[in-house]
C-alpha cells in the first residue's frame, strides 16, 4: 500500500524532469545557431555618419540673400499702401425673401486725396463698402466711378492724411517675360499676404464673357479669391499692373494668373476720378472675320481682314466714307452679308480678327484721335482717316 501511494509522485518528478531537459535542449540548440562555438564575435555596425553639405559655388549665397532683401525691401514699402476691401449686398429670393451678401478683395491708395483703386467686380452691385488699412483703421468708402470693360473702379475715403501712403506707378510697355514680380493683397481675407513669381507671357487675351481684355499681363504669382484688386509690383515697388483673374479648374491658384496693365489704369483711372466714367473710343461699324475659305467661296479680294457689314448713319466710320454691305446672301450655314469694305489693316496693323480692331482701340487710342483704315472696295486699295468718337452707353 505505502508503494503505491508513492508511484503518482515518482511519476510527475519524472515528467518535470523530461520537460525541463527538451527545454534545455532547445535553448542549446538555438544559441548554436545563433551563435558559432568558435571564432570572434561579429563586429557592431558603425553609427551613421552625416551627410557632407554640398558647398554652394562663391557668391551665390550672397545673391541669395540679396534677392530676399530686395523681396523683404518691397513688401515693407508697398504693404502699407495695400488695403482690405469688404462689401455687402441685398440679394431677393422670392421663397427666402432678402438674402445678404458679404464680399471681399483688395485694392491700394492712389493718392493723398483719399482715391483707391481696385477692381469693378470686387465693388460692383455693392450697398455698402469699407475698406480696412494697414493698421486695422476701418471706414466706409464711397464709388467715385467704375468701368466694367477694363474692370477698374475707383473708391474714396475720408481718413488723416498719414494713413494714405500712395503707390509709384512703373511702366507696363518696359516689361520683359521673365521678371520678377510680387503680388501683395488679401486672399481667403488673409490680410496683405505676399506672393512671388515672374512674368510668364505678355499681351494676353481674356475672352470675357462679353468683351475681350486685351494687353494683360500673366504671371506664375499665386493669386487666390481675394486678391483681386491689388498691386502686382516690380523688385523697385513700383505697381506694374492690378491683380484681376485666374484661371483654374479648382477656383484657386495654379499658376495661372492675369492682371490689368499699369499703363492702362494710368490712362483709365484719371478719367474715372474727373467724370466717373471712362470714354471708350468707337468707330461706329459692325465686321465679319474673313477666312481663307470664306474668301475663296464668296471670291474676294484678300484671304483675311474685317469685311464691313453696318456702318452706323452719322457715326465716326460713316463720316469717313466706310461702306458696309449691300446684299444677302442665304447659305446653309446662314445670311451671309457682301458687298461692303473689305478692312484689312488699322495704322498699318494687319487685322485678322474682330477682337484685334477693340483691343488696339481701346488699348493705344482715344476719343477724338484719328485711325487709318487700310480698305479694300471692289478690289481696289485705298485708305480712310477716320475720327474716333464715343461708344454710345448700352
Amino acid at each position: 500500500m505505502r508503494t503505491a501511494r508513492w508511484l503518482p509522485v515518482v511519476g510527475a518528478i519524472l515528467v518535470i524532469g523530461v520537460c525541463a531537459a527538451a527545454t534545455a535542449g532547445a535553448v542549446f540548440w538555438v544559441r548554436a545557431t545563433v551563435s558559432p562555438r568558435s571564432g570572434p564575435a561579429a563586429p557592431a555596425s558603425p553609427p551613421p555618419r552625416a551627410a557632407t553639405p554640398t558647398p554652394l559655388p562663391p557668391g551665390v549665397l550672397s545673391e541669395a540673400r540679396a534677392l530676399e532683401a530686395a523681396f523683404i525691401a518691397v513688401y515693407e514699402r508697398v504693404s502699407p499702401s495695400v488695403v482690405h476691401i469688404t462689401t455687402r449686398a441685398t440679394a431677393f429670393d422670392l421663397f427666402r425673401g432678402p438674402i445678404y451678401q458679404e464680399g471681399t478683395g483688395s485694392g491700394f491708395v492712389w493718392d493723398e486725396e483719399g482715391h483707391i483703386v481696385t477692381n469693378n467686380h470686387v465693388v460692383e452691385g455693392a450697398e455698402q463698402i469699407e475698406v480696412i488699412f494697414a493698421d486695422g483703421t476701418t471706414v466706409p468708402a464711397a464709388l467715385v466711378g467704375a468701368d466694367a470693360y477694363n474692370d477698374l473702379a475707383v473708391l474714396r475715403v475720408q481718413v488723416p492724411p498719414e494713413k494714405l501712403v500712395p503707390v509709384t506707378l512703373g511702366d507696363s510697355a518696359s516689361l520683359r517675360v521673365g521678371q520678377w514680380v510680387i503680388a501683395i493683397g488679401n486672399p481667403f481675407g488673409l490680410d496683405r499676404t505676399m506672393t512671388v513669381g515672374v512674368i510668364s507671357a505678355l499681351g494676353r487675351t481674356l475672352e470675357l464673357s462679353d468683351r475681350p481684355l486685351g494687353e494683360v499681363i500673366q504671371t506664375d504669382a499665386a493669386i487666390n479669391p481675394g486678391n483681386s484688386g491689388g498691386p502686382l509690383v516690380d523688385l523697385e515697388g513700383r505697381v506694374i499692373g492690378i491683380n484681376t483673374a485666374i484661371r483654374s479648374p479648382s477656383g484657386g491658384s495654379v499658376g495661372i494668373g492675369f492682371a490689368v496693365p499699369v499703363n492702362t489704369i494710368k490712362r483709365v483711372v484719371p478719367e474715372l476720378i474727373a467724370r466717373g466714367r471712362y470714354p471708350h473710343p468707337w468707330l461706329g461699324a459692325s465686321f465679319f472675320e474673313v477666312t481663307p475659305a470664306f474668301a475663296q467661296a464668296f471670291n474676294l479680294p484678300a484671304d483675311y481682314g474685317l469685311l464691313t457689314v453696318r456702318v452706323v448713319p452719322g457715326g465716326p466710320a460713316d463720316r469717313a466714307g466706310l461702306r458696309g454691305a449691300t446684299q444677302r446672301v442665304r447659305t446653309r450655314l446662314g445670311d451671309v452679308f457682301l458687298g461692303g469694305d473689305l478692312v484689312t489693316a488699322i495704322d498699318g496693323r494687319p487685322l485678322r480678327r474682330v477682337d484685334d480692331l477693340v483691343i488696339y482701340l481701346e488699348n493705344y487710342k482715344r476719343v477724338g484721335e484719328t485711325v487709318t483704315l487700310s480698305v479694300l472696295r471692289d478690289g481696289q486699295p485705298l485708305t480712310l482717316t477716320v475720327t474716333l468718337g464715343e461708344r454710345p452707353a448700352e
